[in-house]
């Protein structure tokens, strides 16, 4: 399920109406950019029971093409690693 920020942003208008939409775009805007540069930046970004992200470095390797059979060489590169609260999980998991 993919989250885009209209969606947020009409969430967020609909649960606090009293405030302007422009604000709140702004304030998800301000969020966005700083965990973005936290990341660059190879911190942890840990938001208490909801979930943590962190920047990790995968090594540089050699792959295959399935389709060719090609030996690929596969650079270095950063990915970012999501682990999900336990008590997020249940809340969200839990039967009703």
């Amino acid at each position: 399920m993919a989250v885009v920020k209209s969606k947020i942003l009409n969430n967020l208008s609909d649960n606090w109406p009293n405030f302007l939409k422009k604000d709140l775009s702004k304030l998800i805007e301000i969020i966005l950019v700083q965990i973005e540069r936290s990341l660059e930046r190879n911190e942890r970004i840990e938001l208490r029971d909801i979930f943590t992200l962190e920047s990790r470095t995968q090594k540089a390797r050699t792959s295959r093409n399935p389709k060719t059979n090609e030996i690929v060489k596969v650079p270095e590169k950063k990915t970012v690693h999501f682990k999900m609260s336990k008590k997020w999980f249940k809340d969200i998991n839990k039967d009703e």
